[in-house]
């Protein structure tokens, strides 16, 4: 019988394209989710040649909508966000809060109405979490304290966007009148219900169905019962509780991260996540009109001065008031410097709720793609930047350093830790498994930590510690490691290392440096590079730099 082939004339066209386009924007250092719009716009209806089916194009971005929120919430990770509340909670409500300030009064000022307004400035003032985590893991520092503060500023910026995405229809209702007290209470009713439900029965479900299906040993059956949990959650968050695709998905990875199984679970449901993903961003492209670029570039470059001038600015100022060092506010300002899938999902919400014109779409787009091409190169030229403003600027290196009590020891630091003493780089967990150790077998340390606020625990438990990188000469002076005995450098950013090393050894030739590593063949590269004594692992890891370090002492451990 006949039948229709859209569907699968869409898919295959979308697919076909955005690989083609993924693959070269890959090839000129581009992320691929660039060539995935471009794919849409070139099968998108403002393009001449082939036009894909809009309307399948939407729902096939609806479950990609879904897969990707269930993303954000199987990773999501409340530890890491705890790690650097102090600053990323605040920060991020602040510098999201100005950025949409800008964006409203850009809106308004062109003559927008206020629903209009709003949600374009919401879609500036949020970052792309994957855009973000593939920069970072390009460069080895996610595990960085620059990374970490970067992603726990991403996780506030996702949990901002969850509500939003919640509330927007039921603000959007309300624009044409009505009880907006009861309306809000009814919606947030039907959100705190369907939470309680979720921590009540799908914590409990989730995990334990997980469980049964992979005894089955059946890996068809596991990957389709994550995907299965999450669009299913998905849809009885629209239907039964009124609340958004994204709310329920992204609650149904919250509740599947519960399992022991959770990796599993993320590694299996990963290709096809990536691949509705992809559908979701070819969709993306089809909104838009590349003649915006023509017929309204004074817009296009203000919003480009919003995502790539003021968000990056009011976060770089809040990083240095929270006085981290000048790099971490670099790589702060550079990390929130593009927009994306969040943006891409209030533009498509917006739209279809009647508040955003056709015109915000594109430039919203717009304003991706063209964010998103730049985030690699303004990454790399971080370290250059740095090191001429550090340079040839005193304000510069006043910022890095800066008059903070953390950065160096107290005067009242006890002379068996300024001489003889091993100074410990990081005090995560590799290095808090060291630091028991050492202090079991009264060895003294200084430890020298980027995170403020451990450094600063680390000092109420009368622990010499020192705030700043380690890979600056001003932080090892502090730390005094031109009288230490040893290095042991327990921080996962081994792109650091060797400096570390470098400027140890000019301070203290006689030094000797431990290393941790992640892989076996970073570690015979630094090994080749004699960079110190190399370890990999983490466990026996600390233990083995641990047994290391007494042994140099003459004390056996224990």
């Amino acid at each position: 019988m006949p039948h229709s082939i859209d569907l699968v004339t869409t898919i295959a066209v979308s697919l076909g394209l955005a690989l083609v386009l993924g693959f070269i924007a890959a090839r000129v250092r581009m992320p691929p989710m660039i060539g995935y719009l471009l794919a849409g716009v070139l099968i998108g209806p403002f393009t001449p040649g082939f036009v894909a089916d809009i309307e399948l194009a939407r729902q096939l971005a609806d479950i990609g909508v879904m897969l990707l929120m269930f993303g954000v919430g199987l990773h999501f990770s409340l530890d890491d966000l705890l790690a650097v509340r102090k600053i990323a909670i605040p920060g991020a409500l602040v510098q999201m809060s100005a950025a949409a300030a800008l964006g409203v009064a850009m809106a308004l000022f062109w003559g927008w109405d206020s629903g209009a307004a709003i949600v374009l400035g919401l879609a500036l003032s949020v970052a792309s979490t994957v855009v973000l985590l593939r920069a970072l893991e390009s460069r080895d520092a996610i595990h960085s304290i620059n990374g970490r503060i970067a992603v726990g500023w991403l996780i506030v910026q996702d949990l901002v966007m969850v509500l939003v995405l919640v509330l927007l229809p039921t603000l959007a209702g309300m624009s044409g009148g009505g009880s907006w007290g009861l309306a809000l209470a009814i919606t947030l009713g039907k959100v705190a219900a369907f939470v309680a439900v979720m921590a009540a029965v799908g914590r409990r479900i989730l995990p334990w169905l997980l469980w049964h299906v992979a005894r089955t040993g059946s890996r068809e059956l596991f990957t389709l019962c994550v995907v299965a949990a999450a669009v299913g959650a998905a849809y009885v968050a629209a239907v039964l509780f009124g609340v958004s695709f994204a709310l329920g998905a992204f609650f149904a990875g919250m509740m599947m991260r519960e399992s022991d199984l959770s990796h599993r679970a993320a590694e299996e449901s990963l290709p096809l996540r990536d691949a509705f993903a992809v559908l979701f961003f070819v969709s993306v492209g089809m909104l838009f009109d590349p003649m915006i670029l023509v017929a309204e570039p004074g817009k296009v470059l203000a919003i480009m001065a919003i995502v790539l001038v003021g968000t990056p600015g009011v976060a770089m100022a809040l990083v240095l008031a929270f006085r981290y060092p000048l790099h971490s506010a670099l790589v702060v300002g550079a990390s929130l410097a593009q927009i994306g899938e969040f943006s891409f999902i209030l533009a498509v919400l917006g739209s279809s709720l009647g508040l955003l014109p056709a015109e915000a779409q594109s430039l919203i787009v717009a304003a991706a793609i063209l964010s998103i091409s730049l985030n690699p190169l303004l990454f790399s030229t971080l370290r250059p930047a740095h090191a001429w403003l550090t340079r040839h600027s005193s304000f510069a290196r006043g910022l890095e350093s800066g008059p903070d009590a953390l950065a160096q020891l107290p005067m009242s630091t006890a002379e068996q830790y300024l001489s003889g003493q091993i100074v410990l780089v990081g005090y995560g967990r590799v290095g808090r498994m060291i630091a028991r150790a050492l202090d079991e077998n009264g060895v003294p340390y200084v430890v020298a930590e980027e995170n403020r606020e451990r450094v600063g625990e680390l000092r109420r438990r009368s622990i010499p510690a020192v705030s700043g990188d380690a890979a600056l000469p001003s932080v090892l002076i502090q730390a005094h490691i031109a009288k230490a005995s040893m290095l042991i450098i327990a921080t996962p950013d081994t792109v650091s290392v060797r400096r570390m090393a470098e400027i140890a050894r000019r301070l203290n030739p006689a030094i000797e440096i431990a290393v941790r590593t992640h892989s076996e063949e970073e570690a015979l590269l630094l090994q080749k590079e004699r960079v110190g004594t190399v370890f990999y692992g983490e466990h026996e890891l600390a233990s083995a730099i641990t047994r290391h370090a007494l042994a140099r002492r003459g004390i056996e451990a224990r």
